[in-house]
């Protein structure tokens, strides 16, 4: 008898061709950096600055993933079928308070060529999948550093809470079933 419960499945709301979904990630990351410059730029306005560094580190957060998994992956020669619209696929990585919220967040999810994928090295395959993740934590969490290194008001504050965030991001997905860095596991285990 199985004793393990079925891994849960990906909400998803829609599906996106990889150009447009480029289009669109590529346009939120842009948006990201043109709100920390505004940020920058209005810091005699606090409020109206703190709040632009946090819209600047949400659209970081919710624009990098998808494209870093099509991003490494096309360097390795993997390729890509199309982008899906959906909830987190790793829901029990956020805290049972904000489960429900990531289930229904739109996160760009990115849906692989399967013979690519049965072409590709378990290294290769390993590094598409840790690539999403890691781009999660990464430039958010680079979007905070440029807001303190340019002493944006609340930057500080906002920085602490940034590298916890993103230490939260990848401890959780390490020890998920369904993150990204369980298929890393699982591709370099299974080749």
């Amino acid at each position: 008898m199985n004793t393990l419960a079925p891994l849960p499945q990906r909400r998803i709301f829609g599906r996106l061709s990889i150009v447009v979904g480029n289009i669109i990630q590529i346009v939120g990351m842009s948006a990201a950096f043109a709100a920390l410059a505004l940020a920058q730029s209005y810091s005699e306005l606090p409020v109206f600055a703190a709040l632009t560094m946090i819209i600047a580190w949400l659209l970081a957060y919710f624009f990098c993933h998808g494209i870093a998994h099509w991003i490494a992956g096309r360097l390795f020669g993997i390729r890509f079928a199309f982008y899906t619209i959906g909830g987190s696929g790793n829901p029990e990585g956020y805290p049972d308070s904000l489960r429900w919220v990531f289930t229904h967040l739109p996160f760009f999810g990115v849906q692989t060529v399967k013979a690519s994928m049965q072409k590709a090295t378990a290294a290769s395959k390993a590094i598409m999948w840790s690539a999403g993740v890691t781009s999660s934590a990464v430039f958010p969490t680079l979007i905070a550093v440029c807001a303190w290194r340019a002493r944006i008001p609340g930057s500080k504050l906002f920085l602490v809470y940034a590298l916890f965030w993103a230490i939260g991001t990848l401890s959780s997905n390490w020890r998920s079933q369904t993150g990204d860095y369980a298929k890393a596991r699982r591709a370099l285990h299974t080749s």
